[in-house]
């Protein structure tokens, strides 16, 4: 029972831990879907104020800036990233789902690193 309690200890200990750095690597994973010019390239219209390796001068889309209280479902989000044409017909914005340029996964790590700003 000792032997039991002393991993359920551990994993109590480290799993923060571990979820901790999951959702870093995640959210650096994202930065690099959003910053590549294959990919997201989301400097090529948006400024992010809040990340320092985010240089652009970009202003044909909204700066990036307090993302968790313009979209405070992470799905809404998610979902313009998909589909922006959905709420806009006419937006120049890309659809990166819709036409494949990122995928499911690659769209979940964007919205990430867009909840940090």
């Amino acid at each position: 029972m000792s032997i039991f309690r002393s991993l359920l200890c551990g994993v109590t200990v480290f799993m923060p831990l571990l979820c901790a750095r999951a959702e870093d690597d995640a959210i650096a994973r994202g930065r690099e879907i959003a910053h590549d010019v294959y990919k997201g390239n989301c400097l090529a219209c948006h400024r992010v104020p809040g990340d320092p390796s985010a240089v652009t001068l970009a202003n044909i889309g909204p700066p990036l800036v307090d993302i968790r209280k313009r979209f405070p479902d992470r799905a809404v989000l998610r979902a313009q990233i998909w589909d922006s044409t959905v709420r806009n017909p006419y937006t120049v914005m890309p659809p990166f789902g819709k036409h494949h340029v990122l995928t499911e996964e690659e769209i979940d790590l964007v919205v990430d690193y867009m909840y940090q700003y």
